[in-house]
């Protein structure tokens, strides 16, 4: 069937042609490079499946990071040393170090465009009446100001607070959930743990807060990589 298909499909490029240049020589067509279709792969044993399924996984997970490629040498021969309990050539320190430097690269290339909303929409906000700026690049404005005490970076505090993202996308809310929240400061982000430390008791501020000091390269609960966050933060009180 397969013959006669081409063969029907040659003969109908060749009328086409014949008719389009009656009378005119046609020059003659190098024939077609044959192109040889890729093998798939053999799976013998389980192993060999698992195996393949697992470089699959762990691809979609790079990629899904950021990554579009990686020295497949380098990453078979870290696969060998494990399983042979061969002497690594990195410490664990470093490893951590390097598939964090990794992951940062490749998530600023594939998520400029959010990196840069941040560092425009901070640049702005600065300029406006009643928005301060920390030394760390924390912006915070004052909603109503409290008369308590401030919390140290040790605390655990009660606050009712909601989060969005630069395009006012709601993404998390103590107020819709009916109850306020606890935590220890230093068990926040970054940005959190500065913001709330210039917070008095009955406080109400709104922080906004560089993706460097909230989640950076992490998506979590609706929150894109490299995002920038604003948040409404109500101090209720500090936990004793």
């Amino acid at each position: 069937m397969k013959k006669i298909f081409i063969a029907a499909l040659v003969a109908t490029v060749g009328l086409s042609a014949n008719a389009q240049t009656k009378g005119k020589a046609v020059p003659a067509k190098k024939p077609a490079a044959t192109v040889k279709p890729i093998a798939k792969p053999t799976f013998k044993t389980n192993i060999d499946s698992a195996s393949y399924a697992l470089g699959l996984n762990v691809a979609n997970n790079f990629k899904s990071g950021g990554a579009s490629s990686l020295n497949y040498e380098l990453f078979s021969k870290g696969l060998k040393d494990a399983f042979a309990s061969a002497n690594p050539s990195l410490t664990a320190e470093q490893c951590q170090q390097a598939v964090v430097r990794f992951f940062e690269e490749a998530g600023k290339e594939k998520y400029g465009a959010t990196i840069n909303e941040g560092k425009t929409f901070f640049a702005k906000n600065k300029t406006k009446a009643g928005v301060h700026t920390t030394a760390s690049g924390l912006q915070y404005e004052v909603i109503t100001q409290g008369t308590g005490s401030k919390p140290k970076a040790t605390d655990r505090v009660t606050v009712h607070y909601k989060g969005t993202l630069l395009n006012g996308t709601q993404f998390d809310s103590s107020y819709d959930r009916g109850e306020p929240a606890t935590f220890g400061l230093n068990q926040v982000i970054s940005g959190w743990t500065e913001g709330l430390q210039l917070m008095p008791e009955g406080s109400k501020f709104r922080f906004f807060i560089p993706q460097n000091l909230a989640y950076g390269s992490r998506a979590t609960g609706g929150i894109p990589p490299f995002s920038a966050l604003i948040f409404e933060v109500e101090l209720i009180k500090i936990e004793q």
